[in-house]
């Protein structure tokens, strides 16, 4: 079939390798010139696993292609995906204007039948706004194309986003019961066939329903991290361990072990922005959403959790400290900084006067500019008196550092040299954000763990790891 995709952001660029990937013919449209220079020679503007080899053989195929002309993508083919972004405003509602702005253009060179398809993470009642909006340009053209708009969100997890697309546990379709409705409906199941052949995925539903859905699994799985994380919290005030109590209820089969792992909060680009904009439309419909209102506030403060651990060790006057940061993508297998609690983390120890030395095995590009960013904005309140370093490797980091902190759960921290940071850690503290390590063995070492929700063992007791070798 022919596709075209309209956006080369994380969720166009993933649709448009994948789908190339089973034959289609597609086309991937930017307004972003140096980027589609970029993509045309076969390199992703975005780390994603596995997303620069699909990239590279269906563009060598050709089956997959790039252009800046909306024209070209809309007569390229019958299906169309709308792939742009819907940052948040202010008050936390989705900012449609870019998903509006495509589907005017859309509307404006079409020339035929079309399927628009909604894959941008969208709010309920856009789909009804995307069809008002070609058909108000249509009369202006005075023109009698058919079509209609379909609701198709995306469930990517990104890190896995390739593996999600080929291999997706459901597909949403949202369509109405129109004849055009229904056209579409069968033009989609025989462009997701390829992905279903041995076992039915596909769910369809009404557009408003499939809206609602991808907010609402988000919403979900947000909502049992920030659960998990105040039971962290609690945890550690009436001595507690928190990953001993993840293992009691997850062992529930009607809860299941995923997304219940404390933390320091959590970030990227759809459960922050998609919780607040499900406040937001809870907001417009007369809905008070005390739940999700309660995920916003709980995760905000989470993210400043390491931060107290630090103060109420070291005090409010952080200069003339050094602290190493392991991770700083909100996630591991992604580039990915957007709302990342690493962010919040460094800016809160270098306005108390520390130093950061910073290393993540692929953000350290989109860190330093996200870094800039945020202390640019401190500076407009007054001078910073600590700074932010990104270093070379994860050892570079450790150099004249007082503590660890670990924000991002990358395999490559898991196991590190504990003898080592014993030895070079100047306070021998460890601040795990993700709870990657066993306190108790870390006491072994001489070094002092706080990681959150964990019962920690004192530093001091027994005999440590270092004497124990010299003594046998």
């Amino acid at each position: 079939m022919r596709v075209s995709i309209i956006g080369s952001g994380y969720v166009g660029l993933v649709t448009a390798a994948c789908l190339a990937e089973v034959g289609n013919k597609v086309l991937c449209c930017d307004i972003d010139e140096a980027k589609i220079v970029q993509l045309t020679n076969g390199q992703s503007p975005i780390y994603e696993p596995g997303l620069d080899e699909l990239l590279e053989r269906n563009i060598r195929e050709q089956r997959l292609e790039f252009t800046t002309q909306i024209a070209d993508a809309v007569n390229h083919a019958e299906l169309i995906f709308i792939c742009v972004g819907t940052p948040p405003r202010e008050d936390g509602s989705a900012d449609l204007r870019h998903v509006v702005k495509v589907a005017q253009q859309i509307a404006m060179h079409m020339n035929g039948f079309k399927v628009v398809i909604n894959k941008s993470t969208v709010p309920v009642g856009t789909g009804e706004r995307v069809t008002d909006e070609v058909r108000r340009v249509l009369v202006q053209r005075n023109a009698l194309h058919a079509f209609t708009v379909v609701s198709n969100p995306e469930f990517l997890k990104e890190g896995a986003a390739i593996d999600d697309f080929l291999r997706p546990d459901r597909i949403v379709l949202g369509t109405d019961n129109t004849p055009t409705g229904q056209r579409a409906l069968r033009m989609m199941k025989s462009l997701y066939a390829p992905f279903q052949r041995h076992h039915e995925r596909l769910m369809c539903m009404d557009v408003r329903s499939a809206e609602l859905t991808k907010y609402a699994a988000n919403a979900m799985l947000a909502t049992r991290i920030s659960f998990m994380n105040e039971l962290a919290n609690l945890a550690e005030k009436i001595g507690a361990d928190i990953e001993q109590v993840r293992a009691g209820i997850g062992s529930d089969p009607r809860i299941g072990f995923s997304f219940l792992y404390a933390g320091c909060g959590f970030g990227g680009s759809c459960f922050p922005k998609d919780v607040r904009a499900l406040i937001q439309t809870g907001e417009e419909a007369g809905e008070n959403l005390s739940i999700l209102r309660a995920v916003n506030h709980s995760n905000q403060r989470q993210k400043r959790v390491l931060v107290e651990k630090i103060i109420q060790r070291f005090g409010e006057d952080l200069s003339n400290m050094t602290f190493a940061m392991w991770g700083l993508a909100f996630k591991p297998e992604t580039d990915d900084m957007r709302e990342a609690s690493s962010r919040t983390i460094a800016a809160e120890l270098v306005l108390r006067g520390a130093k950061v030395q910073a290393f993540d095995p692929v953000a350290n590009e989109t860190a330093r500019r996200a870094m800039e960013e945020d202390l640019a904005t401190f500076r407009q309140d007054g001078p910073l008196l600590g700074e932010f370093e990104i270093a070379k490797t994860q050892e570079e980091t450790l150099f004249n550092a007082d503590a660890l902190i670990v924000c991002t759960e990358w395999r490559m921290f898991k196991s590190p040299d504990f003898l080592m940071l014993s030895r070079t850690l100047r306070q021998k503290a460890v601040f795990d954000g993700r709870n990657l390590y066993d306190p108790a063995l870390l006491a072994d070492y001489g070094l002092i763990y706080e990681g959150v929700g964990r019962r920690a063992e004192p530093a001091d007791q027994g005999m440590p790891v270092e004497q124990m070798r010299l003594a046998s």
